[in-house]
């Protein structure tokens, strides 16, 4: 619905755009959209986009997409969910939103994080978007797994599973508090069976960082899981060079691990 003045702040064609956008219900709206709904001609349209950016109707994501904002979201314009972005630079499906992101998403910590992180396998940049702090971090393509899919406004996002992003939480522990707290959390959603342990150790076993898969194996052995359950992540570190989780010498050789437990907290 436009409001009544309209008239004074758009000229026709704005107000024929957004008009027609905002029975659409459309939340992001590219070059190609605005070409075929209104059958502008390519420096008219630019002309368009120019204004309706200075107005905050089109706030931009990339080159020739925009994030619409209806008149009746106020001067500030409406936001956009964040999920909404990464999808729109990684048609090809290789991304997926995590680390503390998803750390909050699945309750692994109350803290609200600022940063969106998209892991990905072509780009590294830090960007706001549409008000929004994204961090793009690019990953070898053995490090895109574990991957699931988020219903956002009719559109899919890829995010990393439940199971993927504990592995992640000891990966990335910086945002938690560093890896004592990690590893607390990561044992109280285990020992809670708030996520499926044989996907865990599935993922984990695929995991390219070893020490990572070797914490992990000492953290579930602890929790007293069995043998034959862990036995993928044991297949993955058997013939592994003996490595330590702190960097010490000192310790107690583990030897169904390879590692030298120099860590309280494994």
């Amino acid at each position: 619905m436009i409001l009544k003045n309209t008239s004074k702040t758009l000229g026709p064609i704005e107000t024929n755009i957004v008009a027609r956008l905002t029975y659409e219900k459309k939340l992001i709206v590219t070059a190609e959209d605005l070409d075929q709904l209104f059958k502008l001609a390519p420096e008219d349209r630019k002309q368009v986009v120019f204004r309706l950016k200075r107005k905050k109707i089109l706030n931009p994501i990339k080159r020739g997409v925009y994030a619409f904002s209806p008149l009746e979201a106020g001067p500030e314009g409406t936001g956009i969910d964040e999920l909404l972005i990464p999808p729109l630079f990684f048609p090809k499906k290789n991304y997926y939103v995590g680390y503390s992101t998803m750390f909050n998403y699945y309750g692994f910590s109350e803290q609200l994080f600022q940063t969106v992180y998209v892991l990905n396998t072509t780009l590294r940049m830090e960007r706001i978007i549409c008000g929004i702090s994204y961090k793009f971090i690019r990953i070898p393509e053995s490090r895109i797994y574990g991957q699931e899919i988020i219903k956002v406004k009719n559109t899919d996002a890829l995010v990393s599973s439940k199971e993927r992003t504990l592995i992640d939480l000891l990966y990335f522990n910086k945002p938690v508090g560093g890896i004592d707290s990690a590893v607390q959390i990561f044992k109280q959603v285990v020992e809670e069976k708030k996520c499926d342990v044989k996907k865990l150790i599935q993922c984990a076993a695929r995991f390219p960082n070893i020490t990572t898969r070797k914490r992990i194996g000492l953290i579930l052995d602890d929790l007293r899981i069995a043998e034959t359950t862990l036995s993928p992540l044991i297949k993955s570190v058997a013939k592994t060079a003996l490595s330590s989780l702190t960097g010490s010498r000192k310790g107690t050789l583990n030897k169904k691990w390879r590692v030298i437990v120099n860590d309280p907290q494994k």
